[in-house]
């Protein structure tokens, strides 16, 4: 069963790319949205992580995780 998974980060990120690209090879379907390009999401970002700037923020049905490195 595919999970929804939605993936807060920036373009220039590599381990943003890296986590959207691993997760959508896995058959995840992937929402990705960067924060650079609307305030608003970068607001929803920081509420999801409680204030944490650490990139890529990962909501997976749910459960917020921050940061990547590379498992899935």
């Amino acid at each position: 069963m595919k999970q929804s998974v939605t993936i807060y980060g920036k373009d220039k990120c590599p381990f943003t790319r890296s986590a959207v690209d691993a997760l959508k090879e896995k058959g995840e379907e992937v929402v990705y949205i960067d924060v650079q390009k609307s305030q608003e999401m970068m607001d929803k970002m920081l509420s999801i992580s409680d204030g944490g700037r650490k990139i890529p923020v990962i909501v997976t049905d749910g459960v917020v995780s921050v940061g990547w490195q590379g498992k899935t």
